[in-house]
């Protein structure tokens, strides 16, 4: 695990991991509020969108980070210009670590969200 946090880079890695960790917060500490009444409905569903807003930019910040590293890539090969298959494929799998680490911080964030909304739903009515 820790291997490919070093192989898609400490800059995008770096920033996607910060980003999980705000989806966390954001979600745990709006059902704290919400439970304990501190926020109102309205409040807690305009907060929770927040989850999904985070997500989003962690998988957008993920592609962002492909293409630098792809950008990265084709500059070398055009410096080198003789490039064997088994190194581009390399470079192509390193490049895409950050979208899918983008892409699984979405699917979290909208998981968050799916439950979190019904949770909220399901109290309010009561």
């Amino acid at each position: 695990m820790f291997d490919l946090f070093n192989e898609g880079g400490p800059l995008f890695m770096g920033l996607l991991t910060i980003e999980f960790i705000l989806v966390i917060v954001v979600a745990v500490r709006t059902m704290i509020k919400y439970s304990g009444d501190a926020l109102s409905y309205a409040e807690a569903q305009k907060t929770l969108g927040y989850v999904r807003s985070l997500g989003l930019l962690a998988f957008v910040t993920g592609i962002f980070g492909q293409l630098i590293g792809l950008y990265d890539a084709f500059t070398a090969i055009q410096e080198i210009e003789s490039v064997s298959p088994a190194m581009l494929a390399g470079g192509l799998r390193v490049s895409l670590i950050t979208t899918l680490y983008g892409t699984f911080i979405l699917m979290i964030s909208l998981i968050l969200w799916m439950v979190l909304d019904n949770r909220l739903k399901s109290k309010s009515v009561e």
